[in-house]
């Protein structure tokens, strides 16, 4: 199918998601800038995927959950299928702000991947104790992959050009933080080019966050050993893509 170049669809990974899907839905459908909103409903046992496809979403049902690397591959396997040039996640629970999907997608002017970062001039959101030592020793490691400056590498809060929506549809891991710097590094291993901008993140709307003090301990560990199997693994032919 043939798109505008500059046309985009905004992924909604989602489990079990039915009481933050419709406002998220409806938030960027309302922002008036054409996105198309493909939500992703990862196996969930309610009524995400109704209530997502009431507020004006096109619906992928996947039959068992795969999480978030299983179904944002299949959402940019659906990007590629359908045509979109750009396609940027956004998750289902509120904490991305619609208003800023502009803002992260002016990041592929200038790269293949554009991440919305929480820690770079805007907004309020802070981290503390392990998870904060993690995420600034992730960062910096991935810079070094990069070669550019990142201080929030663990984002979802992102978007992929048409070179980067081929690279995920090849590779997406479904593994541990897989769907970020799994991804990211491997997206740096095939030549693709990484930026940042800032954005702030808004409180969950419903439900609660899963980590608490040992949460953040067990991050810290599985953190650092999923980036160090990311950063020697080497991307098969397949995931290159043909020369």
């Amino acid at each position: 199918m043939t798109r505008p170049a500059d046309s985009v669809l905004v992924i909604v990974p989602a489990w079990n998601e039915e009481q933050n899907v419709g406002t998220t839905v409806r938030e960027i459908l309302g922002t008036g800038r054409g996105y198309d909103v493909a939500v992703v409903d990862d196996g969930s046992m309610d009524a995400t995927a109704t209530v997502a496809r009431a507020a004006g979403a096109i619906v992928l049902s996947l039959p068992f959950n795969l999480g978030v690397g299983g179904a944002m591959r299949t959402g940019f396997t659906y990007a590629q299928r359908m045509g979109y040039g750009r396609a940027i996640q956004v998750d289902a629970d509120g904490q991305h702000n619609p208003a800023d999907i502009d803002r992260v997608l002016a990041g592929l002017e200038t790269a293949d991947i554009s991440i919305g970062a929480r820690f770079s001039d805007v907004g309020d959101y802070q981290v503390r104790g392990p998870r904060k030592w993690a995420m600034k020793l992730l960062a910096a490691i991935v810079s070094r992959v990069a070669k550019t400056r990142l201080t929030d590498v663990t984002s979802g809060f992102r978007a992929a050009g048409p070179r980067a929506i081929a690279q995920y549809v090849r590779y997406y891991p479904a593994e541990y933080l897989g769907d970020t710097l799994d991804s990211l590094v491997a997206a740096c291993h095939t030549g693709l080019t990484v930026t940042q901008v800032p954005v702030a993140m808004r409180p969950r709307a419903f439900g609660r966050p899963s980590q608490g003090a040992w949460g953040s301990t067990v991050y810290l560990l599985r953190s650092a050993f999923a980036l160090s199997l990311a950063i020697m693994r080497r991307p098969t032919g397949r995931e290159r893509g043909p020369a």
